[in-house]
């Protein structure tokens, strides 16, 4: 029933533009979590643990409407740590995910990962039948709609390979449309509040992803999608004379220098790199891409802005209550039902601009693919390239390496993005609800941001065949990283009834840090670019040599 790999790159269009919508609804949906929290208040999950309004009369309860449900800080805290966890899945499986699909490719994980999110919309809707016993199996539901999220966003990264210099490109689409997901759960709170049982929403859409295990089975290969330089690297080999059965499938032939490689001032010889060519365990070793700085240094950023997101995510809706409130305490039934209405406002809005993603994640990847095919992969393509073409001379033409227009691209990359967390910080100490819709702006831009500049400078500096294992331990760290949000949200809870501002400054000057990694990516370009040019002048002089 699966397809080859040349059936599959026919249809690489349809693949794409649907493996876009199904990011779109069915991926990083829990990111839309302030409207799903809403929803399971009014079902009355966790409703029992609100103090002098619950109801041990179950009949009685499901007979309340919706808006009576009993509500409480530590119901929502409850429901926060479910969030939390489903959270968690949803980024520290990547690790396992990129040694399976680097193993067996992505075919097999997004028949998982369909059948996963499939089933976590059946057991809310099932839970929300009996909230008062079943709300429990909450934790196990958004659990699997994180691990089913992940597994169509993780596989539908490799999708970009089949587009040659584009790849960033389509790269930023997939992650625009996986960070757009969260206005998923605000959209069906709108169907929600027009009068559709929740049961019925969450079975439809279970069916609904069903149809991404039929449309995996049919069009997604089992071989995993080689990247644009494995394919040259083939060409170059079947050029060279080497046989194909040496090289095909193995990406770790990739012609491109890595962040791991010393940068010495020896060029290899061309039967080095035939040997090279012809023998994989000569590649580069995957411990050297994990102890690479770069790698490290990138844990430490994405980790920050993953904690930075996450955390805005899990307060927002307490954080808005306090923008309403100014942190008195509501004695009225009207009060509380309009500090609730604004926040279902605001929470409305934010889900909203979530399709932004869609339109800012393109940017991000147009930076990282700019100018790369001026480029040229070596010292001697330059050389080459800087022959008389049709007649005219491009000697006067400055040359451009690929690998250091790869590292430029992603140091304006990372630079753009933190200092939009850094402004991101700085509106979120505003107590002033309009400005938090400049805060819902930049929230939505950095999540696409943070995620395509990171995979764009994993693509340029490691071999192929690390990228999934090197992305899935970044992510799984992230997420390690990010369970810190649940200590911060109880102590905003707690000590600081509801204020988060001295959280927001803590992690304002944290997110400083982040400057760090572009910092070195400067460092390590100088080298590169030192070490490029003696390679030139090394092959010019060459060149010299035999002509004399």
């Amino acid at each position: 029933m699966a397809p080859q790999l040349e059936q599959a790159y026919q249809r690489r269009w349809w693949m794409a533009c649907t493996a876009m919508v199904e990011n779109l609804f069915f991926s990083a949906v829990l990111f839309g979590w302030g409207s799903l929290l809403i929803m399971l208040q009014k079902e009355g999950f966790y409703s029992h643990f609100c103090e002098g309004k619950n109801t041990t009369n179950v009949s009685e309860a499901q007979q309340l409407h919706e808006l009576q449900r009993p509500t409480c800080e530590s119901q929502e805290k409850m429901l926060n740590l479910g969030f939390t966890i489903g959270s968690f899945v949803l980024s520290a499986t990547t690790l396992p995910l990129g040694i399976l699909m680097d193993r067996f490719g992505p075919r097999p994980i997004r028949l998982v990962g369909s059948s996963s999110f499939a089933a976590s919309c059946a057991l809310m809707a099932l839970a929300s039948q009996n909230p008062i016993v079943l709300s429990p199996l909450i934790f196990l539901a958004l659990s699997l709609n994180g691990f089913g999220g992940i597994c169509l966003t993780f596989t539908s990264l490799t999708l970009p390979n089949m587009f040659g210099n584009l790849r960033s490109t389509f790269m930023s689409l997939m992650i625009g449309s996986y960070a757009s997901s969260a206005i998923t759960f605000p959209g069906i709170k709108l169907i929600y509040d027009a009068g559709v049982p929740f049961i019925v929403i969450m079975f439809t859409w279970s069916a609904l992803a069903c149809l991404i295990f039929i449309n995996c089975a049919l069009n997604w290969p089992t071989e995993a999608f080689p990247a644009p330089e494995e394919v040259n690297c083939m060409k170059k080999a079947k050029e060279n004379g080497l046989p194909l059965d040496k090289v095909a499938g193995d990406p770790s032939l990739a012609p491109i220098t890595t962040a791991t490689e010393p940068l010495n001032q020896n060029s290899p010889n061309p039967e080095e790199k035939r040997d090279v060519a012809a023998n994989p365990d000569k590649s580069v070793p995957f411990r050297k891409s994990l102890f690479s700085p770069i790698f490290l240094w990138s844990l430490l950023t994405m980790g920050m802005t993953q904690l930075r997101v996450i955390f805005y995510m899990a307060s927002m809706n307490k954080m808005l209550e306090f923008l309403v409130t100014r942190g008195q305490k509501l004695e009225t039934e009207e009060q509380e039902m309009n500090m609730k209405e604004q926040v279902g406002f605001y929470t409305s809005i934010f889900g909203v601009m979530q399709l932004l993603c869609l339109l800012t994640c393109p940017l991000i990847g147009y930076m990282m693919d700019w100018k790369i095919k001026e480029c040229v992969d070596e010292p001697s393509d330059a050389n080459v390239s800087e022959e008389a073409r049709d007649g005219i001379t491009t000697k006067g033409t400055r040359v451009r390496y690929r690998k250091i227009q790869k590292l430029t691209n992603a140091i304006y990359a990372f630079l753009l993005t933190n200092t939009l967390l850094i402004v991101f910080g700085l509106a979120c100490l505003v107590y002033n609800l309009q400005v938090q819709l400049l805060t819902f702006i930049l929230h939505t831009v950095i999540r696409g941001f943070y995620h395509s500049a990171c995979g764009g400078l994993y693509a340029a500096v490691f071999p192929s065949t690390h990228f999934g294992t090197l992305t899935g331990l970044q992510s799984t760290m992230s997420a390690i990283f990010a369970l810190l949000q649940e200590p911060l949200f109880s102590l905003v809870l707690g000590q600081l009834h509801g204020n988060p501002f001295w959280v927001n400054v803590g992690l304002l000057f944290f997110s400083l840090l982040g400057y760090l990694l572009p910092s070195y990516l400067f460092f390590y370009r100088a080298k590169l670019h030192k070490k490029f040019s003696l390679l030139k002048t090394l092959e010019a002089h060459s060149l010299k040599e035999t002509a004399a």
